[in-house]
C-alpha cells in the first residue's frame, strides 16, 4: 500500500486570519485531519467535506488522546495511505512537541512537512499593544515553558539567567505557576517592581489583558479569575500597553453578535463584525432549500423571450436564476433586450457580476418602492417575471397587475429552518454572553423564535437589530422589540445600526 503524507501545521494563535497560505492548503488538501484545542474551529471550514476530523485536544483538566496516542494515530493513518495535516496551536515546534511527532513519524519511515505558524509568544503581545522588543528597552525576548513543576528536584530553567537578562521574558503555559515564577525572577535579582502582564486567550475576540508587577500580578489574577489559556510576559515593555493598545480600542470590542443569515450568506456580516472588533457568533437559523414547485421556474426559464422585465429582490434569487439558466444550457444572451431590475445594491452587484446591467434600482430597498419606481416604466400588456423566494410577500405581483401588467411569480427558492445548534443559542442567552443578535430577513425572525420555544425572557438584556422596517414589523408581531433599524436596508447599513446602538 502506497504510504501517506504528514503535515505538521501550525494554526496560529487564534485568529483564523493569521494562518499562514500553506496551512490553509494543507488543510484544503487533508484526507484526515487531527486538530487541537486552541485551534480557532473557523479553520476547520478549509477541509473538504469527506475529511475525517479528529479531535485531540489537551487542556490542564485532562487528555483527548495522550501524546504517544497522537503519534501512534499520525503513522497509522499515514501507513493506510492517507494524507495527515496535523493542525496544533501556535508553532508545531515553540512547546507544540512537534519534535515529538516528527520523530515518530521519522521512526515509521513516513514523509512529512512542517508547516510553521504563528506563536502566542509573540502575537499575544501584540495584540496586547505590548511589543517584546523595543530599542529603548530591551532588543532581546526570551520564550520560557510555564508548565515546569514547581517540585521539581533539578529545573531545567535557569532562573538566575533570565533575571539578569535583561531580556523581555515570556512565559507559556504557566498560569498555574504564577506565583512561584514571580518569586522565582525576584529571588534571583528582578525587582518586584517590574512589570508584568497577563494576556489570556490572546488574538482571540474573548482576549482580557491584565498588568501589574511581579509582586502582585499572582494575587491581581487571581482577583480577577485568569485562567489559561494566557500568555505571561515580564518586563518594561509591558508599561507601552497604555498608550499601544489597539484592539480594545475598536468599536465593537468584547460584544458577543448573533448572525442569523444562512451559512452560505453570514461571512459577509461575520467579517465586517470582525474587523470592528466583535465576536461574531454564527447560528444560521435559515438555509436556503428548492421551492416546492420548481417547474414554474424552469417554464418561466424556457419562454424567456416572452418576458419584456424581470425583477430580482434578492441575491438568491439571482443565483437560482442562473443556475437554472444554466441547467437548461442558455446563457445571458437570452435576456438580450431584455429590462431588469434589482431591489437593492448587492442584487444589483450580483447581476452585475453575470454581465448584466441594471436598468432600475429603487432608493429604498423593498419591495414597495420596487413597485413606486417602476410604474414609470412599465406599460399594460407587458409580461414580468418574477423569481423569487416561495414566501414572499405578494404586495409586488398585485400591485402591478393592478396597473394590467402581467406577472409570472416562479419560486426560485425557499427558506426552511436552518441547522444551527438550538441548545447552545438558548444555553448562551441564558448565561447572558451574547450582547445583540441580527436580523437580515423576516424569515430569520421567525425561524429564530421557533428555535428561542418563543421564550421572551432569554432576550432580556440582548439588543436586537433589523435590516429594515418589513423585518422589524414581523419581530414586533411577535413581540420582539427592535433595539435598531437599519437606514439603509443593506448588510453595511445593519452594521452602521450596530456601531450606533451598542454604544448607546
Amino acid at each position: 500500500m502506497t504510504k501517506g503524507y504528514v503535515y505538521l501545521v501550525g494554526a496560529g494563535p487564534g485568529d483564523p486570519k493569521l494562518l499562514t497560505i500553506k496551512g490553509s492548503e494543507c488543510i484544503a488538501k487533508a484526507d484526515v485531519l487531527v486538530y487541537d484545542r486552541l485551534v480557532s474551529k473557523q479553520l476547520l471550514k478549509y477541509a473538504r467535506p469527506e475529511c475525517e476530523m479528529i479531535y485531540a485536544g489537551k487542556s490542564p483538566e485532562g487528555h483527548t488522546l495522550t501524546q504517544e496516542e497522537i503519534n501512534q494515530l499520525l503513522v497509522r493513518k499515514a501507513l493506510e495511505g492517507k494524507v495527515v495535516t496535523r493542525l496544533k496551536g501556535g508553532d508545531p515546534f515553540v512547546f507544540g512537541r512537534g519534535g515529538e511527532e516528527a520523530e515518530a513519524l521519522i521512526k515509521a519511515r513516513v514523509s512529512f512537512e512542517i508547516v510553521p505558524g504563528i506563536t502566542s509568544a509573540v502575537a499575544a503581545p501584540a495584540y496586547a499593544g505590548i511589543p517584546v522588543t523595543h530599542r529603548d528597552f530591551t532588543s532581546s525576548f526570551t520564550v520560557v515553558t510555564g508548565h515546569e513543576k514547581p517540585s521539581k528536584e533539578r529545573s531545567a530553567i535557569c532562573w538566575e539567567a533570565l533575571a539578569k537578562s535583561q531580556s523581555t521574558l515570556v512565559f507559556l503555559m504557566g498560569m498555574e505557576n504564577l506565583g512561584f515564577i514571580a518569586t522565582k525572577l525576584v529571588e534571583h535579582g528582578l525587582s518586584p517592581t517590574t512589570p508584568a502582564g497577563l494576556i489570556q486567550w490572546g488574538t482571540w475576540p474573548k482576549q482580557r489583558v491584565l498588568t501589574g508587577r511581579l509582586d502582585n500580578i499572582a494575587e491581581l489574577a487571581r482577583q480577577q479569575g485568569f485562567t489559561n489559556p494566557a500568555v505571561i510576559i515580564v518586563g518594561k515593555v509591558v508599561e507601552l500597553r497604555d498608550s499601544l493598545q489597539w484592539l480594545e480600542r475598536k468599536p465593537l470590542y468584547g460584544q458577543k453578535i448573533v448572525v442569523t443569515r444562512a451559512r452560505h450568506q453570514a461571512s459577509e456580516l461575520s467579517k465586517a463584525l470582525a474587523e470592528l472588533g466583535a465576536e461574531p457568533l454564527e447560528f444560521p437559523v435559515i438555509r436556503l432549500a428548492e421551492p416546492t414547485n420548481p417547474e414554474l421556474l424552469q417554464q418561466a426559464v424556457a419562454k424567456l423571450s416572452q418576458f419584456s422585465w424581470i425583477i430580482f429582490t434578492s441575491v438568491n434569487g439571482v443565483e437560482a436564476f442562473f443556475t437554472e439558466l444554466a441547467r437548461q444550457q442558455q446563457d445571458i444572451r437570452e435576456l438580450a433586450g431584455m429590462q431588469i431590475a434589482a431591489i437593492g445594491p448587492a442584487t444589483q452587484k450580483a447581476l452585475e457580476e453575470k454581465g448584466l446591467r441594471v436598468t432600475f434600482v429603487p432608493d429604498e430597498y423593498r419591495a414597495e418602492k420596487i413597485a413606486e419606481g417602476l410604474q414609470a416604466y412599465l406599460k399594460p400588456g407587458q409580461k414580468v417575471l418574477l423569481p423569487r423566494a416561495e414566501e414572499a410577500r405578494e404586495i409586488l405581483p398585485e400591485t402591478l397587475r393592478s396597473w394590467g401588467v402581467e406577472v409570472v411569480v416562479a419560486p426560485a427558492y425557499k427558506t426552511v429552518l436552518g441547522d444551527c445548534d438550538k441548545q447552545e443559542l438558548q444555553d448562551l442567552l441564558r448565561s447572558k454572553a451574547i450582547t445583540a443578535v441580527t436580523f437580515t430577513s423576516s424569515s430569520t425572525v421567525r425561524n429564530f423564535w421557533h428555535l428561542l420555544d418563543e421564550d421572551k425572557s432569554l432576550l432580556e438584556q440582548v439588543k436586537c437589530f433589523s435590516i429594515g422596517p418589513i423585518t422589524t414589523a414581523t419581530a414586533e408581531q411577535l413581540g420582539i422589540k427592535i433595539d435598531c433599524e437599519a437606514k439603509e436596508y443593506t448588510i453595511q447599513g445593519l452594521v452602521d445600526a450596530l456601531l450606533q446602538g451598542v454604544a448607546e
